[in-house]
């Protein structure tokens, strides 16, 4: 196994490293002393040495430089030699340490991280399995996000059911043990009914919609898509609610012709949320103004409302799912509280992002989409 060699050395104390100088020294010295013998027998004895050993002792090289070139050799070798024992030594500890931080995280300690304490394959082989742990606790996270989200999902869902649901039983009770006055009261009755009929309808729709798209059965069939057209054409299916909540639509385009590509079926939905929100919140204001302009690589379209401000600490939620400002469920205001986390959801699938601001004067939102 390959180590980092200056992990090596780092890892070695004063007087160990100290102990291995003068071991590999002593060791030099010692094998110098006893091939000396040995070096002059050869030399005496057989020419092919001999005149080996000539050779290098020619030119300037005398016998010392030959002693002194041969010990440095020695000790050399023996220091190498002490190197890759430390090495082994170091490579013991280390996986030993290893072993150890990797049971306390098998023992579900996540928050524990294997020291990385080299670029060696040691130092690989613990950022790996860092990298496991990191990605292990993320799906954890994921996994209890999850749940948490089915069970959030699974109460808002029964509470937004069972408002309508327990409004038409009641109804339905009132026709049917013939509690009624005369036909008028009974018309009454029925126009409710179908008033909640329509807004569960609506709901089953939007959390369809909205859970189809978390799971990402939704398929974009994207084409050029001009969205000057597309906003002129809702400011005029929108303008018998404008009548009726006394309000004015102002257009304000910068841009002739602004195309993006989108699905536009998908996209108009995210557009008539927003106006419908305009349109259901901004009465006060008496305006509501559609605007579109560029801004680089991309074109920025904002539905603005002059209406009650909402809340600093509301805003970051205003995209989560079932989150509503007013607090009460009315059927005025309540809607499903779906309608703005579908459109971001359809916005976040086109690659663009919408965002929303407020203040006393305005409330807007921003939807920016690249060509």
């Amino acid at each position: 196994m390959k180590n980092d060699p200056l992990s090596v050395l780092k890892s070695l104390s004063g007087w160990r490293a100290l102990r291995g100088v003068l071991e590999a020294a002593v060791l030099a010295a010692l094998t110098l002393t006893l091939l000396f013998p040995a070096l002059t027998f050869a030399y005496e004895r057989w020419v092919t040495v001999r005149g080996f050993v000539l050779l290098l002792v020619s030119g300037s090289m005398d016998g010392n430089t030959l002693l002194t070139l041969l010990y440095l050799a020695f000790f050399g070798f023996y220091l190498y030699r002490f190197y890759v024992r430390e090495s082994y030594r170091y490579t013991e500890l280390r996986i030993r340490q290893i072993m150890g931080e990797v049971e306390a995280i098998a023992a579900g300690d996540l928050s524990r991280q294997v020291s990385v304490r080299d670029r060696g394959e040691l130092g690989q082989l613990a950022a790996h399995i860092n990298n496991i742990v990191v990605q292990a606790k993320r799906a954890m996270e994921e996994e209890r996000r999850s749940e948490q989200i089915k069970n959030e999902l699974i109460t808002n869902v029964s509470h937004d059911l069972r408002t309508p649901l327990t409004s038409i039983v009641g109804y339905l009770n009132l026709i049917n043990t013939d509690r009624y006055r005369d036909e008028v009261e009974l018309r009454y009755y029925t126009q409710v009914l179908h008033q909640k009929t329509e807004r569960l309808h609506g709901l089953i729709n939007d959390l369809f919609e909205y859970t189809r798209m978390q799971n990402r059965g939704m398929v974009l069939q994207k084409e050029r898509v001009d969205l000057a057209e597309m906003l002129d054409q809702l400011a005029v299916q929108f303008q018998p609610q404008f009548d009726e909540a006394g309000m004015e639509c102002r257009q304000a385009f910068e841009v002739l012709h602004p195309i993006v590509p989108a699905d536009g079926n998908k996209l108009v939905r995210v557009f008539e949320n927003l106006i419908q929100n305009a349109v259901t919140y901004g009465q006060e204001g008496k305006f509501a103004d559609l605007r579109l302009r560029e801004e680089g690589e991309t074109i920025v379209a904002e539905i603005v409302n002059y209406g009650a401000m909402i809340p600093s600490t509301d805003l970051p939620h205003l995209f989560d799912r079932f989150y509503r400002v007013e607090k009460s469920r009315s059927d005025y205001t309540g809607g499903s509280g779906l309608g703005l986390a579908i459109a971001k959801s359809i916005v976040d699938l086109h690659g663009g992002r919408i965002e929303a601001e407020s203040s006393p004067e305005r409330t807007l939102f921003r939807v920016t989409l690249p060509k």
